[in-house]
């Protein structure tokens, strides 16, 4: 049986004057799902989760999200979504604790859940031993947590996640993404807009690409590798006869391009394939050229290459040096 669809959108549209900012999207959110949004500063994703919690009006086209019209259905809408912004939204003159009460009381945490879910959630996010002193004295990491904590307090249906791990180190970003697997494994929806591309493809089902607010990809990260005919990265560590060039023994390998020494290394060999048997094919006709192989390496390609190659308008293929995130 289908499972629900938890967000649905129609030609959803929004212009400021003459920008688009959302231009027509089609999106459909299952009920379980991570899905992740993904795009440069610009692309429409804020603008997104804001129309999805009737925080913004459409200029055309319409929406659904967990059966409600966000625009008439708002308030009822709110009280089953968490939402964590990129910038906390905090009031510094309270005490963590003392801001989480309040909005336990928004959300109608039952009373007798509230102390000890708070308690959970402070210790979750390592923040216990700041909890009774005032948010002003926290660091941006601090109050990114306390903001992550806010969007849990009532153990919501659906999560808008915008840039969950901004501002914070490594241990912090990890537990962050753990606790998004944990949500996901007991069926929490996130719709999680992200710069993190290792994050978006370690967490998420799914991946929707935006650009100047259209959508130009959607589908699982593997899928949309498949679908670009993104080519696997092989590396080759070898010994050749003085004098072989292994890039010319490849020239005519079919499916095998952009053959060069891995590194500057004499003894590396790195080239893009199309698949495991162009792969096959390359490490066949070297061996058969009397070289001694050590070992073959491949590189699938990641959602950054495919992401990359889709601004570039190019074919992805893997890269063993790319950075880690989108620059903003």
């Amino acid at each position: 049986m289908a499972r629900a669809h938890v967000i649905e959108t129609r030609g959803l549209t929004r212009r400021f004057g003459d920008v688009t900012a959302v231009d027509a999207l089609d999106l459909t959110v299952e009920r379980g799902e991570v899905v992740g949004l993904l795009g440069h500063n610009g692309a429409g994703k804020t603008t997104t989760v804001r129309l999805l919690n009737g925080v913004l009006a459409p200029s055309a086209g319409s929406a659904r999200v967990l059966g409600f019209d966000p625009m008439h259905d708002g308030v009822a809408l709110r009280r089953r979504c968490g939402v964590s912004t990129e910038t906390p939204s905090v009031d510094e003159r309270l005490s963590g604790r003392a801001g989480l009460r309040f909005f336990a009381e928004v959300f109608d945490v039952p009373p007798a859940r509230v102390e000890r879910r708070i308690d959970e959630l402070l210790a979750a996010f390592d923040l216990s031993a700041a909890a009774d002193q005032r948010v002003g004295t926290y660091s941006k990491g601090m109050r990114q947590r306390l903001t992550l904590a806010r969007a849990l307090l009532h153990e919501p249906e659906l999560l808008f996640l915008d840039e969950p791990s901004s501002g914070l180190d490594p241990v912090a970003a990890r537990a962050v993404d753990e606790r998004i697997a944990g949500l996901r494994d007991a069926g929490t929806t996130v719709l999680l807009c992200t710069h993190n591309l290792a994050q978006a493809q370690g967490l998420c089902d799914r991946v929707v690409v935006l650009e100047h607010g259209a959508v130009v990809a959607s589908g699982a990260p593997a899928a949309l590798a498949a679908e670009l005919g993104a080519s696997i990265e092989v590396r080759v560590a070898l010994r050749l006869e003085a004098g072989t060039d292994a890039r010319a023994l490849l020239a005519d390998v079919v499916g095998v391009e952009t053959i060069e020494a891995a590194n500057g290394e004499a003894n590396g060999l790195r080239f893009a394939a199309s698949g495991d048997d162009a792969t096959a094919a390359a490490v066949r006709v070297l061996v058969q050229a009397g070289a001694d192989v050590y070992a073959v390496e491949r590189r699938q390609p990641s959602l950054e290459d495919v992401y990359f190659a889709l601004h570039r308008g190019e074919r992805p293929a893997a890269r063993a040096d790319a950075p880690q995130g989108v620059p903003a």
